[in-house]
């Protein structure tokens, strides 16, 4: 069902034409640093999801502690996007295409657990770095198609530097769903999704408790913290040796996501390991 499944005085430093947008992220960090410093996450991480009669959207902002120069290098090549993806859990395949029509990413999507490349779902994303400046850039991933009833599917990621080798960083991961798409949610989420939840904490209800969303905005939120925990795995496995940075990035992936048992535990580590170096290995070898 996942098929459907990131106050500083430096803001003089931007006096070219792609100062607005960096502005503007530094805005978001100045007016997200009480959440960033206190937070349920145990790091400088904010997550926000809506929904509306359209569609979905999850976002995260976080603060890493890479320079700019560094998560750029990372992140602006297609290939290296494919070594993030498919640390998700859904994720089966990746591959990126270069054509008179631009780059491509071919994702298939599909379940937790082993799956031939036939039973999951094709999404083809056209990759668009779409702004790039000393002190910012901007990468989105674009899909008009998905599974069951969804479209408009879009991966962004956009980063500022801030002092102090770090950088801060926003993810969006969005998509609508239509009528059917809403229709296969829901069955989902009162059968085999019934437990599941997300990060956002509802209000006190008449007992004093304090829940977590639930539903299609928890299945958003759970997508969103999964990608964005992927990018920071990769990003820290940069520094590791090239003949160990899959694996780093594999059980660094793991780790991060079972901090938060309650929403993404889904298997154990080594039944999860072993998926993953068989799907790494297809991904390599079958284009």
């Amino acid at each position: 069902m996942a098929t459907l499944a990131l106050v500083c005085g430096c803001a003089s430093a931007w006096a070219s034409n792609d100062a607005a947008p960096a502005s503007a992220l530094l805005g978001d960090y100045t007016r997200l640093a009480p959440a960033l410093k206190n937070n349920a996450f145990g790091q400088p991480l904010v997550l926000q999801s809506s929904e509306n009669t359209t569609g979905l959207a999850g976002d995260i902002y976080a603060v890493v502690p890479y320079r700019l120069a560094a998560v750029s290098a990372a992140m602006r090549a297609p290939e290296h996007w494919c070594e993030v993806m498919i640390l998700h859990i859904n994720t089966k395949y990746c591959h990126a295409v270069a054509g008179p029509q631009g780059t491509r990413l071919l994702v298939n999507i599909g379940k937790k657990t082993p799956q031939a490349m036939a039973d999951a779902t094709r999404l083809v994303f056209r990759y668009n770095e779409t702004r790039t400046a000393k002190n910012y850039f901007a990468i989105t991933l674009t899909a008009k198609e998905g599974p069951l009833g969804t479209s408009n599917y879009r991966i962004r990621l956009e980063v500022v530097e801030l002092p102090v080798k770090q950088s801060f960083v926003h993810l969006t991961y969005a998509y609508s769903v239509g009528f059917a798409g809403r229709l296969a949610m829901q069955t989902y989420l009162t059968t085999l999704g019934a437990d599941k939840v997300g990060f956002s904490r509802l209000a006190p209800g008449a007992d004093g408790e304090t829940g977590y969303v639930s539903g299609v905005r928890g299945m958003i939120e759970r997508n969103t913290m999964r990608y964005y925990l992927a990018i920071d795995s990769y990003l820290a496995s940069q520094r590791e040796p090239p003949a160990t940075q899959l694996e780093h990035r594999l059980q660094s992936w793991f780790s991060a996501v079972e901090r938060y048992p309650r929403q993404l535990h889904e298997v154990e580590r080594a039944d999860y390991l072993a998926m993953k170096r068989a799907e790494v290995l297809r991904q390599q070898t079958l284009y």
